[in-house]
């Protein structure tokens, strides 16, 4: 009988992973449709967070009681923490992030949003959260590079200057948000935080698109509620579904670099929608993304245990089994959302 795939090398959860990507890359085609369709920012944003908080909350009431009640064990403090970070960082994100969608093409908005990576992970680095890994870094330079060709072409020509800056800070605010609920993750189940964090989103979107004047539910059409309602179902709950049975199966390093599949597929879906075209460049970018998930799927050369047992070796050889085991928690959380 042939064992088992270990957690680092499970093709379904690669596939899990590449699905996820796929749901969450097609979210900004989805919300150029939804505009077309007579949304605004701010109605499209509340719709999101409302239909999906409503829809996590449905799934723990009939798939996980258990997590009903880990929440009334939960301390105040976290269940603050988990609608705080919806309420305000992740609220904040999402807000600049459809604002940009709003003024630049969906390709160069998925260029400027997935440098969050980069900056996540050179911040955990210095903060000493993580340890370095040439491996890893080397997956990730493969994927940087590959993003930054394929998207390079859909990202020329003028710039509008709002809409790039909402994008940057997007990113910025994203990398904020996944280190500071890097201690909540720890503490509180996926599902759960999913939807506190959905939850405290849905919050504050929709009482400022009241006050604001932003939520105009009469402007949309059918097709544009079609297109929300895609962006609640199939890029927020079925994707983080999706990305978590996925992290389950092949560990978080390997489920980050499976999720840099992402923007491939938001640049696919925009040139079969919106009729973009491809460069040579581009392919070749395709091709880098595609080795580095070929490159953190491959079987490490020096086992785990030869570097020294967690329980049993000495500090160096407890760094050197870490390294080589590095998992950079806070670059794969960003999929609670």
């Amino acid at each position: 009988m042939s064992p088992a795939p270990s957690p680092s090398h499970s093709p379904t959860g690669a596939l899990f992973c590449l699905a996820s990507a796929a749901g969450f890359g097609a979210m900004a085609v989805f919300g150029k449709l939804a505009y077309r369709h007579g949304a605004t920012v701010g109605t499209l944003l509340a719709v999101r967070f409302a239909l999906a908080a409503a829809v996590l909350w449905l799934l723990l009431l009939l798939t996980r009681r258990s997590s009903l009640r880990t929440l009334r064990r939960l301390p105040r403090r976290d269940v603050g923490l988990a609608l705080g970070l919806g309420a305000l960082g992740y609220s904040a994100q999402a807000g600049a992030y459809f604002a940009a969608l709003d003024r630049l093409d969906a390709s160069l908005l998925a260029l400027l949003l997935y440098t969050f990576p980069i900056v996540v992970t050179v911040a955990a680095i210095a903060l000493g959260r993580e340890l370095f890994s040439t491996r890893t870094a080397a997956a990730l330079g493969l994927a940087s590079g590959g993003l930054l060709l394929v998207l390079a072409g859909a990202a020329a020509g003028a710039l509008d200057p709002l809409g790039t800056a909402l994008g940057l800070i997007a990113a910025v605010v994203y990398s904020a948000y996944i280190l500071v609920s890097e201690g909540v993750t720890r503490r509180v189940e996926p599902l759960l935080l999913s939807t506190l964090v959905c939850t405290g989103a849905a919050f504050t979107l929709s009482v400022a698109g009241v006050l604001g004047g932003w939520l105009d539910l009469g402007a949309v059409d059918a097709a544009g509620y079609g297109w929300m309602a895609a962006i609640a179902l199939v890029s927020t709950v079925a994707a983080v579904g999706l990305f978590f049975a996925g992290l389950a199966r092949v560990g978080p390093s390997s489920a980050a670099i499976l999720s840099t599949f992402e923007p491939v597929v938001t640049v696919t879906l925009a040139f079969l929608v919106f009729g973009e075209s491809f460069s040579p460049a581009q392919l070749f970018g395709g091709a880098l993304v595609l080795a580095a998930v070929l490159l953190v799927r491959a079987r490490r050369a020096v086992p785990r245990l030869a570097l020294g047992d967690a329980a049993g070796g000495g500090p160096v050889q407890r760094a050197a089994a870490r390294a080589a085991d590095h998992r950079p928690l806070a670059v794969v959380e960003d999929r609670a959302l």
